[in-house]
């Protein structure tokens, strides 16, 4: 087991996001994906391609309100590596590595993207994504900052764009050009998993929960962030929805005429429908002016896009190396305190795909495998794991989601070869170097029971610890002066805690109501209470405890010991144990396994004997 990180006590990551910024760094990602969704879709299936769209646009919709729940149960960071590393250290790996084989198809795909809105030349895109993605490089060398901020700018004129185009083509909006989709469901299903690309941001918005604002009445302590993530989602998660919808059914409300330019404009169809509508109902030069505009505005955000992968790549491979799942020399920083050789992964990578790759639409087959993958590993694990306290109709729809996703990767890697190499290449590197971590670490995978495993878990110095805070309580039984008195003594006087002497008349006459509980006169009445309190407080007082006696008469001594313990808010209770069975005790069980059956687990129990 690798070594946790140690943080010192108190101390906590600031907590400066809030749901405007935090929206902003979630639309960097998922909001570019209607910049070329509706152009695949129409690759794909041609004028019978909104149906996909608008599914596209429902599993985007139900995605995005399951990771509302998950960001509710993971206030520090909820991505896939922290949601599945609760249920197995190998699963979360390969949630990782799934989200970094989607970081590098994204900085390659949303570079590809960007220089096409851009007005870079269909010949030279490659070559101009490469060089973009070396820029991003070289900014990240001295390190990321103002992200956030930065994304706030560049969300806003993206956001006024889309507007504005629905409303130049809301006039033109038509059914007369749409086609029924194929008959063949199989190979729809297909043709959706092919133009399924608008789901990764929910994994950036998950992973950065540890520094998103805190809900009112919250502390770092116990963190929610319920309410900043739920803002930071609703929106952007609207304007995706709607926005890649309307702008689809604007896309196929241009006649078939249009087909070969649709066609032609797949990496920049956003461009290309405020070219057409914008000369449609104002004039050809502002049609032309729009679509600059348009290129221009996308294009930077894009540009954005590739920026977030490239962090994102770089601090998930950086979390690993921390975590020990892998090589520590990944973890190594710059002097402006980038970590180097996942800088330097984050720009190859991309580059090397952008190299075997000849089309836009083989990078979008690339990029489906990974963030599906991963955001079925992040579902599933939640699904599954029974410590986080979710409805059940939050379980059943994480649960139906994850199986359609998992439905979906199955289909990517039958119908996708070169999807499935892709995923094989960066899992089988990742794991390699896992496992060269772990024999560098002198860490080995061993099979153990689960009761050996429950030994040994990551808590257990904790649990450990001496606990001997001041002001807490023990009770102890007395039934006769006998030694288990002097260790209850001994035990209050090491933790200075208070002493409740408690002494229990039994009698067995069943009487009704609660077994009540007599003041301190009533011990004096007593004369076998009376000299065991006498003694217990004479020997207090030498041996600076405080004792406090407690009488009671009841018929249940275990049930009134219970009772008292609840009462008196004790933290342990002290008891004898004889070293003799008697007959008594066979037929009616012990006081101290009465006791052991029905007490609180914040009560421990100490047994002497």
């Amino acid at each position: 087991m690798a070594e946790p990180l140690i943080v010192a006590p108190g101390v906590h990551r600031p907590r400066n996001v809030d749901w405007k910024r935090a929206a902003a760094l979630l639309y960097g990602d998922w909001g570019t994906s209607k910049a070329y969704v509706i152009g695949l879709a129409f690759v794909a299936a041609g004028f019978s391609s909104f149906p996909l769209i608008l599914a596209v646009c429902a599993l985007t919709a139900v995605v995005g309100f399951n990771y509302i729940i998950v960001c509710a149960h993971f206030p520090d960071g909820g991505g896939v590596y922290s949601a599945a590393r609760s249920q197995s250290r190998f699963l979360a790996s390969v949630g990782a590595l799934l989200l970094i084989a989607n970081f590098i198809v994204t900085a390659a795909l949303s570079g590809w993207a960007a220089v096409s809105y851009f007005g870079v030349p269909p010949e030279y895109a490659r070559m101009a994504t490469m060089l973009l993605i070396v820029v991003v490089g070289a900014i990240n060398f001295f390190g990321p900052k103002h992200s956030g901020s930065v994304s706030i700018y560049l969300a806003i004129p993206a956001v006024l764009t889309v507007l504005i185009i629905i409303g130049l083509s809301s006039g033109y909006l038509t059914t007369t050009y749409l086609e029924p989709r194929h008959a063949n469901v199989g190979v729809a299903w297909t043709q959706f998993v092919g133009v399924i690309l608008a789901l990764s941001g929910v994994e950036a918005v998950a992973n950065i929960t540890g520094v998103m604002k805190l809900d009112p009445g919250s502390t770092p302590e116990n963190p929610k962030v319920t309410r900043t993530a739920t803002k930071a989602i609703i929106p952007v998660a609207i304007e995706v929805v709607l926005g890649t919808a309307l702008l689809g059914w604007a896309m196929l409300s241009m006649p078939k005429v249009f087909t070969p330019e649709l066609t032609n404009h797949a990496e920049d169809m956003l461009r290309f429908l405020g070219e057409h509508y914008g000369s449609l109902v104002v004039a050809p030069w502002f049609g032309s002016a729009f679509g600059i505009f348009v290129g221009v505005v996308f294009g930077l955000l894009l540009f954005s896009a590739v920026n977030t992968a490239v962090v994102a790549l770089i601090g998930v491979i950086y979390m690993m190396a921390q975590d020990g799942e892998m090589p520590k020399q990944l973890a190594r920083l710059n002097r402006h305190g980038v970590p180097r050789i996942p800088l330097y992964v984050a720009i190859g990578i991309p580059i090397v795909v952008l190299l075997v790759t000849q089309k836009f639409e083989a990078l979008a087959g690339l990029y489906a495998i990974g963030v599906v993958g991963a955001i079925a590993v992040n579902l599933g694990s939640c699904t599954f794991n029974k410590r986080l306290t979710l409805t059940w109709y939050q379980r059943l729809l994480m649960g139906v989601t994850f199986l359609i996703l998992a439905v979906v990767e199955v289909t990517i890697a039958k119908t996708k070869p070169d999807a499935l190499f892709f995923a094989i290449c960066v899992l089988g590197i990742g794991l390699a170097l896992r496992a060269y971590s772990h024999k560098l670490s002198g860490l080995r995978t061993v099979t153990m029971t689960r009761e050996v495993a429950d030994m040994v878990v990551p808590d257990l110095p904790a649990t450990m610890r001496p606990k001997l805070e001041e002001g807490q309580k023990i009770m102890v039984a007395a039934r006769g002066i006998n030694p288990v008195l002097n260790f209850a003594l001994e035990e209050a006087a090491l933790r200075k805690a208070v002493l409740c002497v408690v002494y229990i008349k039994e009698i067995a006459v069943y009487f009704a109501g609660a077994p009540a509980l007599v003041g301190s006169a009533k011990w004096k009445d007593d004369a076998q209470a009376r000299a065991i309190m006498s003694l217990m407080l004479k020997e207090g007082e030498e041996r600076g405890v405080c004792v406090q006696p407690v009488y009671a008469v009841s018929e249940d001594a275990s049930a009134t010991i219970l009772d008292l313990a609840a009462t008196l808010g004790v933290d342990y209770i002290i008891l004898g144990a004889s070293q003799r069975r008697t007959l008594a005790d066979l037929l009616r069980g012990s006081v101290a396994t009465q006791i052991a059956q029905d007490l609180p687990e914040s009560i421990r129990l100490v047994i002497f004997g």
